[in-house]
């Protein structure tokens, strides 16, 4: 029993951060005024000297979004790619 709940375990782990990343991005393609809003706070970052990818910025966006650090960084990557890629 414990070699079958393995290999479940197993099969099954590799699929959640797949259908996760496809939500984000779904999320930012549907959201584009959302995503517009979090392009102008990370021009406000660049402004102060502060990256989209820094600390700081992720903080912002996992709070906002109520994602781990992880997922926000992924739908930072997102927003910057689809809707400002001035940003850095």
């Amino acid at each position: 029993m414990k070699i079958f709940l393995f290999f479940i375990f197993l099969f099954l782990s590799p699929v959640n951060p797949v259908a996760g990343q496809s939500n984000l991005l779904k999320s930012v393609k549907k959201n584009p005024n959302e995503a517009i809003k979090i392009c102008n706070k990370f021009k406000e970052f660049n402004a102060k000297g502060i990256s989209a990818n820094s600390d700081k910025a992720i903080e912002f966006v996992s709070k906002r979004n109520k994602l781990t650090p992880v997922n926000a960084e992924i739908f930072s990557i997102y927003v910057i790619g689809l809707h400002c890629p001035e940003i850095i």
